[in-house]
């Protein structure tokens, strides 16, 4: 979750008043937010003290939601952006957007470059999806164009220098440059650069790398030109709405934007920033539902309006009570009837697994949900969704209550881990079809998820070899495989694994834990063939000891693989002691 440092007095000056620390961390709370010397927040409207400021107060009904509008100026007159063909090989969207008349003081303009910063660290991802580029558009001639050019053939000087470079000398000049060298490689290998120029050819910027220095911005600048290149167009979109929302409020015409004419190579003309309002349906029978509170219409259009949602009852449904709500472009994480269950509830209860999401729920406060029975939309009582256990978890929980009772300690292990760990170690071969890979991963610690919880069970042994035997852990936790089916490519399983080290293998012991589990699953015992139990047969897996393993059949299905640890495997993790071990897939009980 990204942090927030902003200054108290000027963050209580914007609010109004001035706050005790008991009071401000009632009002974060309340709000949904988290105060520790910093604010922990995820909305990007939120990633600056003026959005912050501006949200708490629209919360705090001291001021009304902000009517966000385009400047009145023909299309004939807006600044235009023209795209040339080339930056389809790199990075091929561009959007625009003008803020005039500006008034910037040492605070605001660090908290301009601030924001732009964060951005570029979240949605951005560290610029490969989405450049910011901010320019005093009083040193600028449009119209603009944006280009891909070879990189011998760009020569501007950079911001901060005091020469002219070449930009394929810029990529070695930047090479030790502790901040901007880890985005050299978003482009450096591209035989073209993208880069923005004005109808002079003074160049704006070479995104995503570095802005030129002739159109820098500082304290006096008065008109901005923001420019964003991206290779997505809706986090583009996203980024630049979230820039002049944020900071149209220092403008001498509040809250008003002017907008910039993007034309596309294919002669295709847009406009740039787009401001309007996603109306989206919601039944209330919906949002009370699954929240598990009777609220009136006119409670929760209030609710909403408090979180900048604007709100009201439609007439086009005469049989059920449903809300219009219109989602503003300050807020892009609003794209379904679920998310706007959020701003009902945060008020300091913990949140439910199921309804990470909501969003009428802050404002309505997560205290005041009650556990008790609610009337659907269909008529039919029952416990409201946020306050029961999902079939799998409160399967995962039984388990891990039972295997905990018979004597097994609980580890909890990560998901990354090595393809060497998750393979070779396990004496495996990584055939490609299973492993979900981690595109450039931070270290080679971490480069794939986990296909089972074998590894990290191993690891913790090794890390743990000395201490008194036996050793007795288990874990319960997803893995993941690659799967075409799946619209992501891939699924999760959540299995039970457990290992048993000692003076001796305690082959015994593993095999007596699976037949508690099964037994605990009201599961019997039955002959090879039949599918109404479980059964064990013969299995030939790389990492247990040939002879001692066997392969769990449940329902005529293939459940999970139990065996002694093979001494190979054993030594790949630096584990002296003889080690048995189970895996059993949970979601099969389902």
């Amino acid at each position: 979750m990204p942090t927030v440092s902003v200054g108290r007095d000027r963050l209580f000056a914007a609010l109004g008043r001035t706050y005790t620390q008991e009071e401000f961390e009632d009002l974060c709370f309340s709000f949904g937010i988290e105060l520790d010397d910093v604010v922990n927040i995820s909305p990007y409207d939120l990633l600056c003290l003026e959005g912050l400021a501006q949200a708490l107060r629209v919360f705090c009904e001291i001021q009304e939601i902000p009517t966000y509008r385009l400047s009145d100026i023909s299309k004939n007159a807006m600044l235009k952006m023209h795209v040339k063909p080339e930056t389809c090989l790199i990075r091929p969207f561009v959007v625009c957007a003008i803020l005039r008349d500006v008034t910037f003081d040492r605070a605001r303009y660090n908290s301009f470059i601030d924001l732009q910063d964060k951005l570029h660290q979240n949605i951005c991802r560290r610029r490969t999806l989405v450049a910011i580029g901010t320019h005093d558009l009083d040193k600028l001639e449009g119209p603009f164009t944006y280009e891909a050019l070879p990189p011998s053939s760009i020569t501007f000087m950079p911001l901060k220098q005091e020469r002219n470079f070449r930009a394929d000398e810029l990529m070695e000049f930047y090479k030790s440059d502790l901040k901007l060298k880890k985005f050299l490689h978003i482009i450096e290998d591209s035989p073209v650069f993208p880069v923005l120029y004005d109808s002079k050819r003074t160049v704006l910027s070479l995104p995503p790398i570095i802005n030129g220095a002739h159109s820098a911005i500082s304290l006096e600048t008065k008109n901005v030109f923001i420019e964003c290149t991206a290779t997505d167009l809706t986090k583009a979109k996203i980024v630049l709405n979230t820039m002049v929302t944020a900071f149209s409020e220092y403008c001498a015409n509040k809250f008003v934007i002017e907008p910039v004419e993007v034309i596309s190579s294919d002669g295709k003309s847009n406009i740039y920033p787009d401001l309007s309002f996603y109306n989206m349906e919601v039944s209330l029978s919906y949002i009370t539902g699954l929240i598990g509170v009777s609220l009136e219409a006119e409670e929760v259009t209030k609710f909403l309006n408090r979180m900048q949602l604007h709100a009201k009852q439609s007439t086009s449904d005469k049989k059920q009570c449903k809300l219009v709500v219109s989602v503003p472009p300050t807020r892009s994480d609003v794209l379904h009837p679920c998310d706007v269950m959020e701003v009902l509830i945060m008020t300091g209860f913990v949140i439910p697994e199921c309804i990470l999401d909501l969003d009428v729920a802050i404002a309505f406060g997560f205290n005041a949900i009650k556990d008790k029975a609610v009337v659907d939309n269909k008529g039919s009582k029952r416990l409201a969704a946020s306050l029961t256990l999902l079939p799998l978890n409160e399967m995962s929980d039984l388990i891990r209550k039972e295997v905990a009772l018979i004597g097994f300690t609980e580890v909890l292990t990560f998901i990354l881990c090595s393809k060497k760990e998750n393979f070779a170690m396990l004496n495996r071969k990584d055939d490609k079809s299973k492993a979900v890979v981690i595109g450039n991963p931070r270290s080679s610690d971490f480069e794939a998820v986990r296909t089972s919880l074998m590894p990290g069970i191993l690891k913790t042994v090794a890390h743990n070899k000395d201490h008194p035997k036996p050793i007795k852990i288990f874990e319960v936790g997803d893995i993941a495989l690659l799967d075409d089916s799946r619209d992501v490519g891939a699924k999760n399983l959540r299995q039970l694994a457990a290992l048993y080290c000692g003076a001796n293998a305690g082959f015994e012991i593993i095999h007596g834990l699976v037949d508690r589990v099964m037994e605990k699953n009201g599961v019997s015992f039955v002959s090879p063939g039949d599918k109404s139990g479980y059964y064990i047969e013969r299995s030939d897996e790389p990492e247990f000891l040939a002879g001692r393993q066997a392969r769990i059949i449940y329902k005529g299905k293939h459940a999970g693989t139990f065996g002694i640890v093979h001494p190979e495997v054993l030594n790949n993790f630096d584990i002296p002691d003889p080690c048995s071990f189970v895996e059993l897939n949970i979601e099969s009980f389902l």
